[in-house]
């Protein structure tokens, strides 16, 4: 769909993208400069439903490391990501964007619980929903819970907004000067050669289903908006062979 505006779309947004520079929690100007992407890219037009992720407050998976059961630090993850749901539902409303948030735990004084056809109908309405708690289940990432929700929503597209990162690389580039970042990647080798795109079971999705990904760097300027109108940024997943720059 490159070069086409996306009728509906998912956007992953990391719980460290809201981070700033910070070391730990929300910076209330990432958060605005976030939703000012949101909004920007809502206007393409397009329905848009977002998934935010909570490593910037708790990682269920480090503190099960450490000693904590497995569940329980998973419960407490989703916790961390009905903050920063709450947190960006804010900041969008500051801007006059209309939004619901909607957990897949029970939250009732603060959001929605989600059921999949009023999600539905808040987006063919025009409001950005954002959905929290993960899927609702230990053990399953955001990354997985955004797959998902992109699936259950008709999604055209799940954009993978990354924290300066600008699209996935054939090595980490921070540490090589001379990876190449791919154009296109097909699903099954960004499966097995674990290039860091999402969990396995995330991509298993998105392959069964033939949903393509986008994922990009949400710090540049009208990332979102761009990625919406299918304008090429970053590193497309799909059933397309893969294709490095300058290969």
């Amino acid at each position: 769909m490159a070069g086409a505006t996306y009728r509906r779309t998912l956007l992953k947004v990391s719980g460290e993208a809201l981070m700033g520079d910070a070391a730990y929690g929300i910076d209330s100007a990432t958060v605005a400069r976030v939703a000012r992407q949101i909004q920007a890219g809502q206007q393409a037009p397009t329905e848009m439903a977002v998934v935010v992720g909570g490593g910037n407050i708790f990682r269920g998976s480090e503190a099960s490391a450490a000693g904590m059961d497995r569940a329980t630090a998973d419960y407490a993850g989703m916790l961390a990501t009905v903050i920063n749901a709450l947190a960006l539902q804010d900041a969008l409303e500051k801007l006059g964007v209309t939004v619901r948030t909607q957990s897949a735990i029970n939250v009732q004084q603060v959001a929605e619980q989600y059921i999949r056809r009023r999600a539905i109908r808040h987006l063919e309405k025009g409001r950005v929903v954002i959905f929290a708690a993960g899927t609702g289940n230990p053990y399953m990432t955001t990354d997985t819970a955004a797959a998902l929700r992109a699936i259950e929503m008709g999604a055209d597209v799940l954009l993978m907004a990354k924290n300066r990162v600008d699209g996935i690389y054939d090595a980490d580039p921070r540490k090589e000067p001379g990876a190449r970042r791919f154009l296109t990647l097909s699903y099954m080798e960004a499966i097995s050669r674990r290039l860091g795109v999402m969990d396995s079971t995330a991509l298993s999705l998105c392959m069964e289903n033939d949903l393509p990904i986008v994922v990009f760097d949400l710090a540049a300027e009208d990332s979102v908006a761009k990625a919406m109108r299918g304008e090429g940024i970053g590193t497309l997943v799909g059933k397309e062979e893969s294709v490095l720059v300058g290969a």
